[in-house]
């Protein structure tokens, strides 16, 4: 099978040290992966070619890059299902982390995240007079945390960091919620109070912005984003509704639910409050921005036709799944 490579390259030590791309044409095997590809290109085209890889099973995680435009692992990508049209694949380093050289990125943001999550099992209490015991329904939902290996696909798409590198991410909330969703964890019930007060702070779980990438580009199906959303759930539950990430929830579903529809001018001063003049003053030269630009929101916000169909979805879901009452 021919095909060819285009590659993002990067060589710091250059005259020129700017990116720039390179076009690789190679003869595989059908069932050939792109990493494969690519080791071709290092030993019989080019050897300046740098990238990582170790494995090739889709379990050391190291070969992570952009595949046109997603991360993915290279060892999985199929050669023959990631050609274009043109025939062409094209390969990036992954997103957000520094490139050191070619494919080779610095992962020291990565570990930083990661290691900014409180490790161990911390459980509160008198300690019991065997071991801790967790059930093995819990133990089978925590399998699918558990099976992250720490490559950085999702880091390296997620559209929060790319913009924010002072978000937590989400490799890192889903090692932490690894924790708070272990029952042997925090007090009897297993509250990890502590924990969840932490990653509800500034840069934590209320930042994401529920893209989805970081679920579409995980190779073993760790699905962080999920995992984010249940760490919401287990805060509000827990109490912690007062911050702004849990105000703009409550205000988002309290404004779909009376319109049928998103009020984008409310949302703003719901999610901060109206007594909240300071944070109201700071929003006020975007939306200045907005109007200037045609893009403030309207003043009237309309009920959409069949609104009502949208408040029986919330009640019968607050009902506990049950149709409300007078409704068929």
């Amino acid at each position: 099978m021919d095909l060819t490579l285009r590659v993002r390259r990067f060589d710091p030590d250059s005259d020129n040290p700017e990116p720039y791309w390179q076009d690789f044409s190679v003869t595989v095997e059908d069932n050939a992966t792109v990493l494969d590809a690519l080791i071709k290109v290092r030993e019989d085209v080019d050897g300046t070619l740098s990238l990582r890889c170790s494995c090739r099973s889709s379990i050391c995680g190291s070969c992570a890059m952009r595949i046109n435009g997603h991360a993915t692992l290279a060892c999985k990508a199929q050669a023959r299902d990631s050609l274009g049209d043109d025939n062409v694949i094209v390969v990036e380093p992954a997103g957000v982390m520094h490139v050191l050289k070619d494919l080779v990125v610095d992962f020291d943001l990565f570990w930083d995240k990661i290691m900014a999550v409180e490790p161990y099992l911390q459980p509160q209490g008198p300690e019991p007079e065997g071991e801790y015991i967790a059930s093995n329904e819990s133990m089978l939902h925590l399998s699918g945390v558990t099976a992250c290996i720490m490559c950085g696909a999702c880091v390296s798409d997620c559209t929060v960091l790319e913009v924010d590198p002072t978000f937590m991410g989400p490799a890192a909330l889903a090692k932490a919620y690894r924790f708070t969703a272990d029952p042997r964890d925090g007090d009897e019930e297993g509250h990890s109070e502590d924990r969840l007060r932490m990653l509800s702070e500034a840069s934590g779980m209320w930042d994401c912005t529920r893209c989805f990438e970081c679920v579409q580009v995980c190779p073993k199906g760790v699905a962080p984003m999920d995992r984010i959303m249940s760490l919401r759930d287990q805060a509000l539950a827990a109490g912690m509704d007062k911050n702004y990430g849990a105000r703009h929830v409550q205000a988002f579903s309290d404004l779909v639910e009376h319109s049928g529809w998103l009020d984008e001018l409310r949302i703003v001063p719901m999610t901060m409050g109206l007594g909240n003049v300071p944070a109201l003053l700071n929003v006020m030269p975007e939306a200045l921005r907005a109007l200037s630009h045609g893009k403030l929101p309207p003043l009237v916000h309309p009920e959409l036709p069949g609104a009502e169909n949208i408040r029986n979805l919330f009640e019968k879901v607050e009902q506990g799944g049950k149709e409300p009452e007078g409704h068929h």
